[in-house]
C-alpha cells in the first residue's frame, strides 16, 4: 500500500522555523514507523535526521510524537495507526536540533539531579545484598524504565514550565526511594520537595498513557507524594 508520511522538518542552518514535508512511501501493514523512517532516508531523502539505534523497543532513543502521540517508531506498526497518512514530529517541550532530534540535556540533567544510583555507606556484606522477593516486587515497575523521555515530553507541566523535574526523573527516584538497601531515600526526597519537585504534577495520566513499557508511573508519582506527606515509605 502507498502510505503519506508528512514530517515536520527544521535545519538550523537553513530554516528560520519548522515546516512540514510530505513523502509517499510504498509500505506493509505490518511495517513499523522506524521502517518507513528508514526508507525516507535511504531511499529519497538523506538529509532527514533522526535517532535510532536497537530498533527493539529497549534503549529509547527513537522516541518521537506520531500521529499526536508520544510514541517509539520502533514499536509503532502501521496497522495500530489506522490511518494511511502518518504524522511524525520531534517530542515536544526539548529543543530541536533538527528534525526529529531533540536536545536532551535538560531531561537528562533532571535526571541526574534525583541521584539515580544506590547509595548505602554502610559496611559492605561478604556477598550481595540481600533483599527478600516483597522487597524487590516494590519498586520493580519503576526498573523497567528506558529514559525514552516519552513521559515527560508528554506532560502539560513540563511544557508549561521546562523546570518541573519531570516524570521520567521521578519514576527513577521512585527505583531507589523504595529500595531497601538505600540509604539516600530522604534525600531524594528532599530534593523532590523543590520548587519544580514532584508536587508540580496534576496527575493528568498523560506520562502513564505515553510509556512504551506501560510503567505505571501516575501511580509511582503518587508514592513518592505520600511518602513526603507522610514521611514513611511503606
Amino acid at each position: 500500500m502507498k502510505v503519506t508520511v508528512k514530517i515536520l522538518r527544521y535545519d538550523p542552518e537553513k530554516d528560520q522555523r519548522p515546516h512540514y514535508q510530505t513523502y509517499q512511501v510504498d509500505a506493509e501493514p505490518t511495517d513499523w514507523v522506524l521502517d518507513l523512517l528508514e526508507r525516507i532516508k535511504g531511499d529519497q531523502d538523506g538529509s532527514l535526521s533522526f535517532r535510532r539505534s536497537c530498533a527493539h523497543g529497549i534503549c529509547g532513543s527513537d522516541a518521537m510524537r506520531i500521529n499526536g502521540m508520544n510514541r517509539l517508531a520502533c514499536k509503532t506498526l502501521l496497522q495500530d495507526l489506522h490511518s494511511h497518512t502518518i504524522v511524525v514530529e520531534p517530542l515536544l517541550g526539548l529543543p530541536i536540533i533538527k528534525d526529529l532530534v531533540v536536545d536532551m540535556e535538560p531531561f537528562f540533567d533532571h535526571y541526574k539531579s534525583v541521584m539515580p544510583y544506590l547509595v548505602n555507606d554502610e559496611q559492605a556484606p561478604m556477598r550481595e545484598r540481600l533483599q527478600s522477593p516483597a522487597e524487590r516486587e516494590r519498586f520493580d515497575d519503576t526498573t523497567k524504565c528506558i529514559l525514552c523521555a516519552a513521559c515527560t515530553t508528554s506532560c502539560p507541566s513540563f511544557w508549561a514550565n521546562g523546570d518541573y523535574i519531570g516524570p521520567a526523573a521521578i519514576v527513577n527516584a521512585h527505583r531507589f526511594i523504595f529500595d531497601s538497601r538505600d540509604r539516600a531515600s530522604s534525600e531524594r526526597l528532599r530534593i523532590l520537595n523543590g520548587q519544580f519537585g514532584v508536587f508540580r504534577c496534576h496527575t493528568i495520566f498523560n506520562c502513564t498513557q505515553a510509556c512504551p513499557r506501560e510503567i505505571q508511573i501516575t501511580k509511582a508519582i503518587g508514592e513518592v507524594k505520600k511518602a513526603i506527606a507522610t514521611g514513611n515509605l511503606d
